[in-house]
């Protein structure tokens, strides 16, 4: 189930949409496999002369299997309601299918950004993510990322790449700024045409102070 693209603005890209690493739903997939073997032995290979011992114990087995698929099922649907998503503007987190949570960091706050794995972690490719913004709440913890290592260097190559467009759009704006006034004709300028325009009969001499004292107003 990918990001919804609603969710983003217009001007924003997608640079990573990860669920959490498959080791996440892993530990309750094993455990439901177990008890699915141990299921199959239980209906099939478990004789006693005992019948009522037999299907109480058959009883159990199945009610095992049964919280172990649900507990499973639970972890799955986590599992791909959950996003940790990376943008050309922010860091996101989102959860949930009915009751829903989420985390947004933009760019321009986020100050250090941590991972840790431990050796089992390293082998499988996943690991813990930390990132510290200038906020009042520290550090955000993500878990359960896949190669953390990559996801820390590519958010480090958004915020460069984010600050770059923000010193474009200001280079840009102070660029037009400068047109503009260049463009404008100054106070003295005015005046001069107003003068002009009084010597050729155009405005009267009362018309023409009341020009220039509003010229001479806005200095």
């Amino acid at each position: 189930m990918p990001f919804p693209e609603d969710s983003i603005a217009p001007h924003e890209t997608i640079v990573l949409d990860l669920h959490p690493h498959w080791w996440y739903i892993a530990k309750s997939g094993i455990v439901l496999v177990v008890a699915m073997i141990v299921g199959l032995w239980a209906a099939i290979a478990l004789t006693t002369d005992d019948a009522a011992w037999q299907d109480a114990v058959k009883l159990l087995v199945a009610i095992w299997v049964l919280v172990n698929l649900g507990w499973f099922l639970t972890r799955f649907i986590q599992w791909i309601s959950t996003h940790f998503v990376l943008t050309s503007d922010r860091v996101m987190s989102r959860s949930g299918v009915f009751a829903k949570s989420g985390i947004e960091i933009p760019l321009e706050r986020i100050n250090t950004v941590f991972f840790n794995q431990r050796i089992v972690e390293r082998m499988l490719g996943l690991g813990d993510l930390a990132i510290e913004s200038a906020s009042t709440d520290g550090a955000q913890h993500f878990e359960d990322i896949r190669r953390p290592s990559d996801v820390q260097r590519e958010i480090y190559i958004q915020m460069e790449s984010n600050d770059n467009r923000k010193m474009d759009r200001m280079g840009q704006a102070a660029a037009g700024g400068r047109e503009a006034a260049a463009g404008a004709p100054n106070t003295a300028d005015q005046i001069s045409q107003l003068a002009a325009l009084r010597d050729q009969g155009h405005l009267s001499e009362a018309e023409f102070q009341a020009k220039k004292a509003q010229l001479l107003d806005r200095m």
